[in-house]
């Protein structure tokens, strides 16, 4: 197995998701100072607006001045009947503007290597010269468990994600949250205690860690879920906290308000910069004195 180490370098720590249909929320997100804009044809469209959002999207790319913003577009998931008209349409229509595509609920590999195929002989012949990126969601049983050969799948993979909502769809989790806590989640203290304290754990933590492990193995950007409910700023400060520490590059946001949060939580802070200049000036020291 070889890691992909020709993957473009981004800023990655907020990524803003808008939906296809909502065409008056596009120049916002242009102008927000989310490092990634991803333009939805996906789970926030319904099936009767699938077509309209999809020439939304491509006129959105085309047509707004995004400045030095990445953008990408999430399509449909492989399973559906818009998948192939998705990626057909996009590589026939887009400008060179467009910077990634985002893959839904991927299983296995063979979907990669099938999105890679389509992308390939469309950016052939449609003459596209710019490579378009690609970003993978893991929101399944099955993707978790195939996370190794998917991450491998493509040379054009550049992320791995966290979609919550679903993976606990897929595993039959008793939650309606997405990418928060449950409070029936946890542990009670031992029974010999007067006061018995209950501790809440994360439900998500090994999810979360396989695919930031996975990501970081082969030289991928890990990327963390939403955290759907945008008036709890406290909850998302606490959660983009945590995946930041355990190395997470960025999180999926779904409301502006939650840009600056998410750049901010997920820059290194100055005393971290401070710090790892220190220990890279002892290092050299130490070996000019041949410690």
């Amino acid at each position: 197995m070889k890691s992909n180490n020709n993957i473009k370098v981004r800023l990655n720590r907020s990524e803003l998701a808008v939906p296809g249909t909502k065409v008056d929320f596009f120049e916002k997100a242009a102008k927000s100072k989310a490092d990634i804009v991803f333009l939805d044809l996906e789970d926030s469209v319904s099936i009767n607006e699938k077509l309209i959002a999809r020439s939304n999207v491509i006129e959105a790319v085309n047509d707004i001045n995004w400045g030095e913003k990445t953008v990408s577009i999430r399509i449909n998931s492989y399973d559906t009947e818009f998948m192939k008209e998705d990626i057909k349409t996009i590589m026939k229509n887009t400008s060179s503007r467009l910077d990634l595509i985002m893959f839904p609920k991927v299983n296995s590999a063979k979907e990669v290597r099938n999105f890679n195929k389509l992308v390939t002989n469309y950016e052939k012949k449609f003459n596209r010269i710019k490579k378009i990126g690609f970003e993978i969601i893991i929101e399944t049983t099955l993707g978790l468990i195939n996370i190794n050969e998917i991450a491998l799948a493509s040379r054009r993979n550049e992320s791995l994600h966290f979609g919550a909502a679903d993976f606990a769809a897929s595993i039959g989790a008793k939650t309606t949250s997405i990418g928060g806590i449950n409070d029936n989640y946890g542990v009670l203290q031992n029974k010999k205690e007067k006061v018995r304290n209950y501790f809440i754990n994360d439900m998500w933590h090994y999810a979360l860690f396989k695919i930031l492990v996975t990501a970081h193995a082969f030289g991928l950007r890990a990327i963390d879920c939403p955290y759907g409910d945008f008036s709890d700023m406290k909850g998302f400060e606490s959660l983009a906290k945590s995946s930041y520490t355990m190395g997470f590059d960025g999180k999926m946001v779904i409301h502006p308000n939650q840009i600056d949060l998410a750049n901010s939580i997920y820059s290194p802070t100055y005393e971290e910069v401070t710090q790892a200049q220190e220990i890279l000036f002892k290092m050299e020291e130490a070996q000019r004195k041949g410690k």
